[in-house]
């Protein structure tokens, strides 16, 4: 039996100096529009560490943990009902992280096909647009911010 995912979890935001922003689209739900996420492996695995990871796996960029820049915001949000079976009973909230990693240009990136079926790179108001998520699109339009 597959273990429980714990409920802590990062959102990476990937972009380039011109702020444009990669999304990737669910395998599970097409047309739903995401930026890097991922749940800790281990309760004792640091956050940089799954951002990394997430990222690697989703995309094929290698990044080392100094690469990525913790925003220190978190938020807390009712896990969606169709995933809530892969965490364990009577888990409902997800704790999620937000990084971001900047990259030098808008590149090709290697999918998981397991999770996303395409990709691209939107100026980061389109991207915010495109996120299914609002935790996900309110992350976006921090970007400016971040990068001030």
């Amino acid at each position: 039996m597959k273990p429980f995912k714990i409920p802590e979890s990062v959102l990476v935001v990937i972009h380039t100096p011109q702020q444009e922003v990669l999304l990737l689209e669910r395998a599970d739900h097409p047309g739903f529009w995401q930026s890097v996420t991922g749940s800790r492996h281990t309760p004792d695995e640091a956050l940089v560490d799954t951002a990394a990871r997430e990222v690697f796996e989703e995309t094929g960029l290698a990044a080392s943990a100094a690469d990525f820049r913790d925003w220190e915001v978190s938020n807390v949000y009712d896990i969606y009902p169709a995933w809530r079976a892969r965490y364990a009973p009577g888990v409902t909230r997800n704790t999620e992280h937000v990084f971001s990693l900047c990259v030098p240009q808008a590149c090709v990136v290697t999918l998981s096909p397991r999770e996303h079926t395409a990709w691209q790179w939107l100026s980061w108001l389109e991207a915010a647009d495109q996120c299914f998520s609002a935790s996900n699109a309110e992350a976006v339009l921090l970007l400016p911010q971040f990068m001030a």
